[in-house]
């Protein structure tokens, strides 16, 4: 290896690394920079207005000696569905899981669950004694309407449930 080369760095790894790194610097910086405008300016972010209530029914879940649960309108007390055993696995885990959510936490089963459609189609579950809500959507169409044959008849144009 001659003095030339030694000296000038091409080989030895001088200047060039120090290149590349100045250059992944400068632009992992202006990355940062672009995200942190980007998010400031709200650039790309797409907003739905958020879905407006239908209908509202309040339930209450008993379970019956038969293996059955009978689900009623809390505030009729009218018979809504009732859970044949082996029948619905869905609504049955569903309300077992919020029940025994309540139990955890030290509360009574006393209260009834709030099932909400909203605007769009989609259908919540909510326990406001846990503060749990479930959008029944997230588990697929059949299981959401399998909690939809639950909402009394609703007006036209209701919407898909999802």
């Amino acid at each position: 290896m001659s003095d030339t080369t030694a000296k000038s760095g091409t080989k030895g790894g001088g200047p060039v690394p120090g290149l590349i790194l100045t250059g992944a610097a400068g632009l992992l910086g202006f990355a940062m920079l672009a995200v942190m405008i980007g998010r400031e300016e709200r650039i790309g972010i797409t907003e739905m207005p958020p879905a407006q209530m239908l209908k509202t029914v309040e339930i209450r879940a008993d379970d019956q000696t038969d293996g059955s649960i009978t689900i009623r309108d809390d505030r009729t007390g009218d018979l809504i569905f009732t859970v044949e055993p082996g029948q619905d696995n869905f609504i049955r885990a569903t309300l077992r899981g919020f029940g025994q959510s309540r139990l955890r936490s030290g509360l009574t089963r006393d209260q009834p669950f709030r099932l909400t459609r909203f605007d769009d189609g989609s259908l919540q579950l909510e326990d406001e004694q846990t503060g749990r809500k479930v959008n029944l959507g997230a588990f697929g169409p059949a299981n959401a309407q399998a909690f939809a044959r639950l909402m009394p008849a609703l007006e036209a144009g209701a919407g898909v449930v999802r």
